[in-house]
């Protein structure tokens, strides 16, 4: 069973920037379309970024503009770059498949993401 493993999260200020990483096991990570989701407390998961096989990316309106999806297949990683960070983005980050309905049941144990003055 595929469980993603998420890092990168932390405490950083407003306008700050971090880089989240995700890698997953498996031989066939490239043919998959992945996703970065975030998630606060007493609330779904939501589709912050995703990122097709062949590259193409679609966000959430609200991080359009600030966030990149990235992959890198030979390491079977996904990055999420994320710069001007508002404290509304804090959440805990999880990256997965997209869409949901294909998502790995096993779900990584995210990376916080803090911002805060």
């Amino acid at each position: 069973q595929v469980q993603p493993v998420e890092s990168g999260g932390g405490l950083v200020q407003p306008g700050g920037s971090l880089r989240l990483s995700c890698a997953a096991s498996g031989s066939f990570f490239s043919i998959y379309d992945m996703g970065w989701y975030s998630q606060t407390p007493g609330k779904q998961r939501e589709l912050v970024a995703a990122i097709t096989s062949g590259g193409s990316t679609i966000y959430a309106d609200s991080v359009k503009g600030r966030f990149t999806i990235s992959r890198d297949n030979a390491k079977n990683t996904v990055y999420l770059q994320m710069n001007s960070l508002k404290p509304e983005d804090t959440a805990v980050y999880y990256c997965n498949r997209t869409p949901l309905l294909r998502a790995w049941p096993n779900w990584g144990k995210g990376t916080l993401v803090t911002v805060s003055s």
